[in-house]
């Protein structure tokens, strides 16, 4: 009977992780990146097609058509976003047949062994030296959606445009948001537009930029997605607990104020550079992988955002590889996650051969940019002395990227004893042992240390009981439950 139970246990745990594994290991179709080709290095069309096969990755933007990196994607079941270029809005704004054109050269030849999802309308044109353009974008989004409609197509392709945060008056905190008033009309007629057609609203949060304009360490812990006090919303009571959610709510709180609430936001463009130049702030390898790889992870947790709770946005990654040709400061030249010599500039945890499923989650700004997959056993503990203040970050951090606090919960199995010690101490084990049980998941900013012992709670006292992990105990550091009284393993796996 004993060898029974352990048979389908284990056949169960291997389900489980099979099951988790596959998730991870498949494309992704909240996940995307960006592609652009302003360089005289890129690999070629069917390199870049391979690559991206072998990430999970499920849809790439394009910044215009071109013909090679669209047939290069045919029936790979990646999604493709491409676009009608600046240059390209005054004809197709006043030539009906311009559009149709565009549509038939871009769209037709292709579609539908090459994914096309969504055409966008220019880039950030608001924001644009070129504010002629402005009146024109919706005019050119309807000769599009036209053309679109004619070939049987409207339903199946969307139509947008791209936009800066520069749209909005305000955005902080969240939902204080609105639109900029110069813009008020033009932008309520392009919501009008989403809002009859099912199109997204794209915009482009960077919490890079964020941090360059307040380079303050408690600024670039909450723009990196890494332990940190939140920022609470004045209005709301809202805690965020990083900028990427708070740029996102505020662009839906501006949607909000005008009545357009059915409207689906899109992240076009978010990214970290690795490297610019000596006055740019922010700008290096551990902190592109922290951002990009923390992202992922936040992606993959589908806990969304505080406004838009329980799913993940689309969002494209900036970018797939560096563009060597950009002007502007050094940072506009490295922004890729792949070199051209298809390597990783740095493991953000996108590929599919990844030893761990889910994207390990680096709070100290000092990891390593590539560190060896080496992972470990134990449990993950808070250090002695650590102050209740920081051990209340550590707990609001984990339990905000969406990982299961309900057992510390009221009611919950390892809710007692109820004291920010063993709560904390149960969320850190947790995000430690989620994240690949990798020296890096134990450090929440130098206040966590491994140990071997099997760190208990008496739920009779408010101090851990530290028994030796012995197989005698019946379980292993990969549990995530709280069984057996009256001493709980609550640790969180």
């Amino acid at each position: 009977m004993a060898t029974s139970l352990q048979t389908q246990f284990l056949f169960t745990i291997l389900c489980t992780f099979l099951l988790q594994f596959s998730r991870f290991a498949s494309s992704q179709s909240f996940i995307g990146v960006n592609y652009g080709i302003v360089a005289d290095n890129l690999p070629a069309p069917e390199a870049t097609a391979k690559l991206l096969q072998s990430t999970s990755v499920g849809k790439v933007r394009m910044y215009g058509a071109d013909p090679a990196m669209i047939r290069a994607l045919a029936n790979t079941g990646i999604g493709i976003v491409i676009g009608a270029a600046n240059g390209d809005i005054p004809a197709l704004a006043s030539d009906p047949s311009f559009a149709t054109q565009w549509v038939n050269s871009n769209v037709l030849a292709y579609y539908p062994d090459t994914k096309i999802a969504v055409i966008t309308v220019g880039n950030e044109v608001m924001s644009s030296v070129d504010q002629s353009l402005v009146s024109l974008c919706l005019p050119a989004m309807q000769n599009v959606q036209n053309a679109l409609n004619a070939a049987s197509l409207g339903g199946k392709i969307k139509v947008s445009t791209v936009h800066s945060m520069a749209v909005l008056a305000s955005s902080d905190p969240p939902s204080s948001a609105v639109f900029n008033s110069g813009f008020s009309d033009t932008m309520r007629s392009l919501l009008k537009f989403h809002s009859a057609n099912g199109s997204p609203f794209m915009i482009n949060p960077y919490p890079f930029f964020a941090y360059q304009s307040d380079p303050r360490p408690e600024t670039l812990a909450f723009c990196l997605f890494q332990p940190n006090a939140g920022r609470v919303d004045s209005a709301t009571g809202i805690k965020y607990m990083n900028m990427f959610d708070a740029q996102v709510d505020a662009v839906r709180s501006a949607l909000n104020a005008m009545g357009f609430k059915d409207i689906e936001i899109v992240v076009a463009e978010t990214g970290w550079a690795y490297k610019g130049d000596p006055n740019e702030v922010g700008a290096s390898v551990d902190n592109a992988k922290a951002y990009n790889g923390n992202l992922i992870n936040h992606l993959r947790s589908k806990v969304g955002t505080p406004l838009m709770p329980g799913k993940s946005i689309d969002t494209y990654i900036f970018a797939l590889y560096d563009e060597n040709l950009k002007p502007g400061p050094g940072s506009e030249r490295a922004f890729g996650l792949f070199k051209p010599d298809l390597s990783m500039t740095y493991d953000a945890g996108l590929s599919k051969n990844s030893q761990t499923p889910t994207t390990p989650v680096s709070p100290n700004p000092t990891t390593p940019a590539t560190p060896s997959p080496v992972q470990t056993s134990g449990w993950c503990v808070p250090k002695p002395d650590v102050s209740d203040a920081q051990l209340q970050s550590n707990l609001d951090y984990v339990c905000g990227q969406g990982l299961d606090c309900g057992p510390i919960q009221p009611g919950g199995a390892c809710f007692d004893p109820n004291t920010i010690a063993s709560h904390a101490a149960y969320a850190m084990n947790l995000l430690y042992q989620t994240a690949g049980r990798n020296p890096w998941n134990c450090d929440f900013v130098q206040t966590a240390a491994l140990t071997s012992s099997n760190p208990r709670f008496d739920p009779k006292g408010s101090q851990f009981e530290k028994i030796r992990s012995t197989q005698s105990l019946g379980w292993s550091s990969h549990r995530l439950d709280c069984p057996r009284s009256p001493v709980k393993d609550c640790v969180g796996l």
